[in-house]
């Protein structure tokens, strides 16, 4: 049974993100953890005095436990719209960075699997920019499912893998592979062969032969465009969920926030699997 943790912050583009998690939790037989976390601001005035302090604190975690109060039983609402009455549903609120307390509870309730919507200024521009999301994405050490702001669970039949056929990318196709076993799903692996590429032929060919028996088909495709390609692969292959290794931050940006691309980042409108590297 898989654990999925679902951090929340009750936004719309956290409840639309949540249908995601109620589907996953129905594939692979699992529970849902429902984190809301929240920051005490910092008082930075010298002439607030502790007793203060206390009851500003006070006051604040009775909001948040006011807010979290009233929002559950919505979520309850939505699981059972979704005939997902069946799954077990626990709830976690939590002072303190985002951040900690989702690797705190990765740690202590033996997470497998985070899902988390994205919020967007230009979409993901804001995601890679320092929403939530994007701060969290780059350290975890479970798979997580990044869901775009708009985006409907659809039921999968694809996913899409981006590899450079080195040993941690296999490692992370193993992964994926795991999952979409489970979710009886095809995975199509894209590599972008640019100028400046160093994988030689006998590197793809062998692994084509370890994966031979498996639902897995490659795709090399030779351009120095390799974000264009990536959104044509997205849309001619019927990509449903696109997975790759959380990258440098560098690596995201150039991808998915538009420069000179024909397609803008919101035509990204799939979600997101991050494997760790």
């Amino acid at each position: 049974m898989k654990r999925i943790l679902f951090p929340t912050d009750f936004s719309d583009v956290a409840t639309n993100a949540f249908v995601h998690a109620i589907e996953m939790a129905k594939i692979f037989q699992g529970e849902l953890i429902v984190l809301h976390s929240y920051d005490v601001p910092p008082i930075s005035d010298p002439f607030f005095f502790p007793e203060n302090f206390t009851q500003v604190y006070d006051s604040l975690e009775l909001a948040q436990f006011d807010l979290f109060k009233e929002e559950i039983p919505k979520l309850r609402e939505i699981m059972e719209s979704h005939n997902a009455e069946h799954i077990k549903m626990s709830h976690r609120l939590m002072e303190g960075n985002l951040i900690t307390n989702i690797n705190k509870l990765i740690k202590e309730a033996q997470i497998d699997f985070v899902v988390m919507g994205t919020s967007d200024t230009t979409e993901w521009e804001a995601f890679f920019a320092g929403s939530n999301s994007g701060s969290v994405i780059l350290g975890l050490e479970v798979p997580m499912l990044c869901v775009p702001e708009g985006v409907k669970f659809k039921k999968i039949y694809t996913i899409g893998f981006t590899t450079r056929f080195r040993a941690k990318d296999k490692k992370a196709l193993f992964t994926v592979l795991e999952i979409a076993k489970q979710m009886k799903v095809q995975i199509k692996c894209l590599y972008v062969k640019t100028s400046n590429s160093d994988v030689d032929l006998k590197t793809i060919e062998s692994w084509e032969a370890e994966f031979k028996q498996e639902p897995i088909e490659f795709f090399v495709i030779q351009s120095d465009e390799i974000k264009q390609v990536m959104l044509d692969f997205i849309t001619y292959q019927d990509i449903d969920v696109l997975s790759m290794l959380a990258y440098k931050r560098s690596f995201f940006e150039g991808l998915f926030i538009p420069v000179y691309s024909k397609k803008t980042a919101s035509d990204i409108s799939i979600p997101i699997l991050v494997i760790h590297a």
